[in-house]
């Protein structure tokens, strides 16, 4: 199915055996060994659940505490960098900006984060936590400043909000001017009616600027980056190109312009401020690399440079046996023909404006340190530009699997579930 489908076939190793391997991602990874060095396919083409994929897309729906988590691994540190709303850590009392400094099943058999860590590195941590699995209990230390506690917290099943209900979506004043906010998550059908919402507030309230953070945002469906075009899109007329899908030269049948069609929510903006990390992804770069043309020095990348991902997945299943592999098999450009933004979307936007991912303050607040970068350039004040390389930069800065977020990663399984290669950090 690869050498049928696969986007770049003259990369495809050649000499790799089935029977050498013990799983199917395993010889998929050998497949697409020399995609991966040249920074093309980073783990792109994989083997999942078709079940549980679906349900994610669907609703958003988890197994889990229902956080996101980050990880200085070299000071041997994890934190709590977003709770999700109806799972059980927020109910619990987690949210942003806690650390969580133990680990165990029970309180007598706590173990301290930063020996996890020494031993075990990364994955520890993830070894710690244990399986997604409904029901299942871990106790945690977490402390906020100088107060520590312990929580018993058990996994179960939810469904992700792909717009918080708490910072989701909401009208920033900055001084006489009001801007428009929306934090998006994920790339999910369940989003469509959240964004419609926010959009149709902004458009009534006459707002032509807006930030669109997307700091975690590793993507999803294009169906909804396409519907997020056009909310962003009132301005423009039905012959202006949002995307281009293009496919390998024996599928170019295939290949499609996507064209902007505002809906009756569509705002004309003026400015956008997109906030980004290294976890913004896929879905999230195809938005704002789709704006980028007809905004130019009125849009700019607030934080640190994106992951770059300019490609996208095709299904192709095997039901019988639940087995889906998800094959790289085309790319998105712009209008201006731009999509080879495998190093990030920094390089190739007119501004961007360097910011960091501020923990101590809630997302959605005004005074967080991204947000307030977004609010100086939307007010016309200079910045920092971000920098291309180092751990907030391109993708030399970024391990294979993880996602670096400011100067913490985000923890990312070796074997992430649907719902964690979306929403990095889910645990």
């Amino acid at each position: 199915m690869l050498n049928e489908w696969y986007l770049f076939p003259e990369l495809l190793v050649t000499t790799a055996n089935p029977a050498s391997f013990t799983t199917v991602q395993g010889y998929i990874d050998a497949l697409t060994a020399t995609a991966r060095s040249q920074g093309k396919d980073r783990f792109f083409t994989f083997i999942t659940s078709i079940a549980e994929e679906n349900a994610f897309l669907a609703s958003g729906e988890s197994a889990g505490i229902g956080i996101r988590l980050s990880i200085d691994a070299p000071a041997r540190r994890v934190f709590i960098s977003e709770a999700f709303e109806g799972a059980p850590g927020l109910a619990a009392g987690i949210d942003r900006g806690d650390e969580i400094t133990a680990i165990g099943t029970s309180s007598a058999s706590l173990r301290n984060v930063s020996d996890i860590i020494a031993a075990e590195g990364s994955a520890g941590i993830t070894n710690a936590l244990g399986p997604n699995t409904a029901g299942l209990t871990r106790v945690l230390r977490v402390s906020r400043g100088s107060t520590s506690r312990e929580v018993s917290v058990t996994k179960a099943v939810f469904d992700l909000p792909a717009v918080s209900s708490r910072y989701g979506s909401r009208i920033i004043h900055d001084g006489s001017r009001q801007i428009g906010y929306i934090n998006l998550r994920t790339f999910i059908s369940s989003a469509d009616t959240p964004l419609r919402n926010a959009f149709a507030s902004f458009r009534a309230a006459g707002i032509t600027e807006f930030i669109i953070d997307f700091r975690y945002n590793g993507g999803g469906l294009i169906s909804t980056a396409e519907l997020m075009g056009d909310l962003l899109g009132g301005n423009r007329s039905a012959s202006d190109l949002y995307s281009g899908i293009r496919y390998r030269p024996s599928k170019s049948s295939r290949n499609e312009n996507v064209f902007f069609a505002p809906r009756a929510e569509s705002v004309s903006p003026v400015k956008i401020a997109f906030i980004g990390t290294g976890a913004t992804a896929s879905a999230s770069e195809l938005v704002i690399n789709s704006m980028a043309p007809y905004l130019g020095r009125n849009l700019a990348l607030i934080g640190a440079n994106t992951f770059g991902k300019p490609v996208g997945q095709i299904a192709l299943d095997r039901s019988a046996c639940d087995d889906r592999v998800r094959v790289v098999a085309f790319s998105s450009v712009n209008s201006r023909g731009q999509g080879e933004y495998f190093n990030g979307l920094a390089s190739t936007l007119d501004v961007t404006c360097q910011a960091a991912d501020d923990l101590t303050r809630p997302l959605g607040d005004p005074q967080e340190a991204s947000i307030r970068g977004a609010l100086d350039f939307l007010a016309g004040r200079s910045c920092t530009a971000i920098t291309l390389s180092g751990p907030s930069g391109n993708i030399a800065g970024q391990s294979q699997r993880g996602l670096i977020a400011s100067d913490r990663e985000l923890l990312v399984p070796d074997a992430p579930s649907p719902a964690q290669r979306e929403v990095p950090g889910l645990f």
